[in-house]
């Protein structure tokens, strides 16, 4: 898989203990996708890591890059099911 990790995702990465696989997961096969609010070349992708209690990881992807470039990711406490 092709992509770039910004640098603030490279720090929240690490900070947030989000594996890189976790992060494959949901830019390979979200389980639902969602337009950002405010920002339209970005795409939120969320996929349920059940190694991490079955909590949602929010993944934010500017996909008019090539190849996309992730922005963040973060578990999400306000998604507790898709």
């Amino acid at each position: 898989m092709d992509y770039v990790l910004t640098r603030h995702c490279q720090d929240a990465l690490a900070k947030r203990q989000i594996r890189l696989a976790w992060l494959e997961r949901a830019l390979r096969a979200p389980e639902t996708t969602e337009p950002d609010p405010v920002d339209d070349e970005l795409e939120h992708r969320l996929v349920r890591i059940p190694d991490f209690d079955g909590r949602v990881l929010r993944v934010i992807v500017n996909v008019r890059k090539t190849p996309p470039h992730v922005v963040t990711a973060f578990f999400d406490r306000r998604r507790t099911f898709l």
